[in-house]
């Protein structure tokens, strides 16, 4: 499998924007802290969260091509699991139904990334100090943070979580790299 330090150079090989590449990091980051608290594999659960996104560069205006394209990139490098986790998370363009916790983690990981840094952005301690409650009340605002899939998070429920308990995860991962990714 593909080192940690080997997905992020060839995530950055990519040229993604900087927006781009701060939500994989925080992809990652939930990724891990749910890996964690599920007992799961921590390492292949990050690379996922890291290389979720890799052809977004050259798919966004493809919605449909999005998870499929980097296939060839991804080959070799990461077990089928990972593959499908990839290609899941972008399922209702590109026909791949999510089946495993992986799959339902990943789609849930990497949507609650765009709340969780809305919301740092308008408090005047950033990530310091986040409650999961805070979130849940923006949730219910529909206005904010207005492209985040709100039922993709709620897919938490899947693994078994509730969503203040996902919240708290998504927090408590993000929190420690808030300075590397403009949350700080």
């Amino acid at each position: 499998m593909i080192s940690r330090d080997e997905a992020l150079e060839l995530f950055k090989s990519q040229n993604p924007e900087e927006n781009l590449l701060n939500h994989v990091l925080e992809a990652e980051a939930v990724m891990r802290g749910l890996a964690e608290k599920l007992g799961r594999d921590v390492e292949l659960w990050g690379v996922v969260g890291l290389l979720h996104d890799l052809d977004f560069p050259f798919t966004k205006d493809t919605p449909e091509k999005h998870g499929l394209e980097s296939m060839p990139l991804l080959e070799g490098k990461l077990p089928e699991e990972a593959l499908h986790a990839i290609r899941a998370h972008n399922g209702e363009m590109t026909g791949t139904a999510p089946e495993s916790d992986l799959d339902w983690a990943l789609r849930c990981a990497e949507s609650v990334t765009g709340l969780v840094a809305a919301n740092a952005m308008v408090r005047p301690t950033k990530m310091t100090g986040m409650k999961p409650k805070s979130l849940k009340k923006k949730m219910k605002d529909k206005s904010f943070a207005a492209k985040v899939n709100r039922e993709t998070i709620r897919e938490c429920e899947k693994l078994n979580l509730e969503l203040g308990e996902f919240f708290q995860v998504a927090i408590d991962a993000i929190t420690p790299i808030a300075d590397k990714v403009g949350l700080a």
